[in-house]
């Protein structure tokens, strides 16, 4: 303990400058925007260079695991191109992939990912130097992930939909019923599907998909099935559980999703604004 004291009393100049240096730096990112803007880029790009060093270790010993679900992804984009090429499937389900035409796709990696919080977020391998940007969606071969809302140069910071202040437009497969996907909290691998309307047919089994009325994310893409079905307390509308068909403890490799029509649909939007 004295050596400590020794120490502070040997540097107490440089302490103070330290100190005083922090306070200044925390006083000028939070009243400059550009300054705070800089840093949370900053910021980024370093905790990114750590996660990517850390994930190249750990995504070693899984491999295996990754593989498989890559493999299976494949084994069902073969059967639609496949089924497609010889006429057997279905129209409907053609016409649900059109949507791709208006859509890009970007792979991407995860290198980090949290789940336990309350507010959770992931970390991906793309950036501003791939053309990544807010607000764009963020999926897998198997359901939606989140929505990405920082970037800097060559990552990309995405809010998971295990996070309290996201909201997803969703509905029910089977029908046109839309309500907002949105997570209490509790568990990782279930999700609350809100404001769905109380004359909508919902048993539990039902899938649920993205609705499409936002510029994020197409109709269509898969989200989870319908858990438990109970009503709200006005009795007008469902407060539904969604067990997700992500794990979202597991998260490897996502694909990132730009409306290319986004602009011009925001454009319309604010003409009367």
């Amino acid at each position: 303990m004295q050596q400590i004291i020794n120490f502070i009393i040997r540097n107490k100049t440089f302490l103070l400058f330290l100190l005083l240096f922090c306070i200044s730096l925390i006083f000028t990112f939070q009243s400059h925007s550009y300054h705070r803007s800089k840093f949370i880029n900053s910021a980024n790009f370093l905790t990114g260079g750590v996660y990517e060093s850390a994930n190249n270790i750990g995504g070693y010993f899984g491999l295996k695991k990754e593989n498989q679900i890559l493999l299976e992804e494949n084994n069902r984009l073969k059967s639609v191109l496949f089924n497609a090429q010889t006429g057997k499937l279905k129209e409907a389900f053609i016409d649900s992939l059109n949507y791709n035409a208006n859509y890009k796709y970007t792979p991407a990696q995860v290198y980090k990912n949290s789940y336990s919080l309350t507010n959770n977020y992931l970390t991906i391998n793309k950036g501003q130097k791939d053309s990544i940007k807010e607000e764009f969606g963020v999926i897998t071969s198997k359901g939606i992930v989140g929505i990405i809302d920082k970037v800097s140069p060559n990552y990309g910071r995405v809010r998971s939909i295990l996070n309290s202040n996201i909201g997803v437009n969703a509905q029910l497969k089977k029908t046109n019923h839309f309500g907002i996907l949105t997570w209490n909290g509790n568990s990782p691998y279930m999700v609350q599907l809100i404001d769905l309307p109380k004359q909508a047919p919902v048993v539990v089994g039902d899938t649920i998909i993205t609705g499409g009325l936002s510029t994020i994310f197409p109709k269509g893409i898969p989200i989870g099935t319908v858990a438990y079905v109970k009503t709200d307390e006005t009795e007008n509308y469902f407060e539904i559980d969604v067990a997700l068909f992500n794990d979202m403890t597991n998260i490897g490799h996502v694909y990132i999703i730009e409306n290319l029509d986004a602009a011009e649909i925001s454009n319309l939007n604010n003409l009367d604004e």
